[in-house]
């Protein structure tokens, strides 16, 4: 399988097929981020023949492991991955025509797949038509995860996401139209020390106008190689405490208004939670409550402190 180092996906698409579509990422700029730093590049398209190659490879793990290797390789109607997922930053930055191509090859190889994901900026629906993203969703994409991070536009400034909230409602609802899903990655604490209420008011806001079937909260790590650990030392942004980003947290979900699935799955939290909102609100509020009284600041921050790697 072509990988290049790390592979990120999100915790719930752990049973996908994963084939890497893109490394690093078209924007590279936000603040927090290291993720990717040590590609030697900022960002590089896959070659669809690379792709092709590790959709060969795939197909031959999903049948009797019984039969002859040749037997599996050329019966193309017994593949069965339901979903695949696009690894790399934001697959979805790709032109339209690429990514129909790729999606032309996951149907060859797996004719039963039901949907392609991939992780999206929010530029990267504003960049394709209406047309576009009709086509893609006719060609099998559904299930995007944007990592919008929160909808404080003073954080989204100076973390330079390189779009405001009014942009995600804005490029959300599009994909509504065209009936495209996703899933919102909710970053707590990057409004920073002070503020993560009103980070949490401005995120629900604006998920309140739009259809995400998941709201997934992680919570910042600030690295030393980062630019916002930079920042920090230079005294131009405060860093939130363990505490705070569990109240900030309770926030958004005590004003969540929407029907949603709210998850707390990656390695950046030191408690897993996942429930449905509105009708499990009070269960994951009081196992929110639990971890900040339970817990406390100060085992919640030596997890982070020895948290190496995201």
């Amino acid at each position: 399988m072509h990988y290049t180092r790390t592979i990120w996906r999100p915790p719930y698409e752990a049973d996908s097929l994963i084939i890497e579509a893109t490394a690093g990422c078209t924007h590279h700029r936000c603040k927090f981020c290291t993720l990717y730093e040590d590609l030697p590049f900022a960002f590089r398209p896959s070659p669809l023949e690379d792709i092709e190659a590790d959709l060969l490879e795939a197909q031959t793990w999903y049948h009797d492991p019984l039969r002859k290797a040749e037997e599996r390789l050329f019966d193309l109607e017994g593949a069965s991955a339901d979903r695949v997922f696009l690894a790399g930053a934001n697959p979805f930055g790709l032109k339209a025509h690429h990514l129909l191509a790729i999606a032309g090859l996951v149907r060859r190889y797996f004719p039963g797949c039901r949907s392609i994901g991939c992780f999206a900026r929010v530029t990267d629906v504003a960049a394709k038509t209406d047309d576009e993203l009709a086509a893609l969703a006719r060609a099998g994409f559904d299930g995007l995860t944007i990592g919008i991070e929160t909808g404080d536009n003073k954080a989204l400034a100076f973390m330079e996401k390189g779009y405001e909230s009014a942009a995600i409602v804005k490029q959300c609802r599009r994909l509504d139209g065209a009936g495209i899903g996703y899933a919102f990655f909710y970053l707590a604490g990057i409004s920073g020390a002070g503020r993560g209420i009103e980070g949490a008011r401005a995120t629900a806001a604006v998920a309140n106008e739009t259809r995400p079937w998941l709201i997934g909260a992680n919570m910042l790590t600030v690295y030393p190689t980062s630019e916002l650990y930079r920042d920090m030392q230079r005294g131009l942004w405060a860093e939130a405490g363990e505490v705070e980003k569990y109240e900030e947290i309770k926030e958004l979900v005590a004003r969540l208004e929407i029907p949603t699935r709210f998850a707390m799955l990656g390695a950046s939290n030191p408690v897993m939670l996942a429930g449905s909102l509105p009708d499990q609100r009070e269960e994951i509020t009081a196992a929110l409550d639990r971890i900040i009284n339970d817990i406390g600041e100060e085992r919640l921050r030596t997890y982070r402190a020895n948290l190496r790697h995201l």
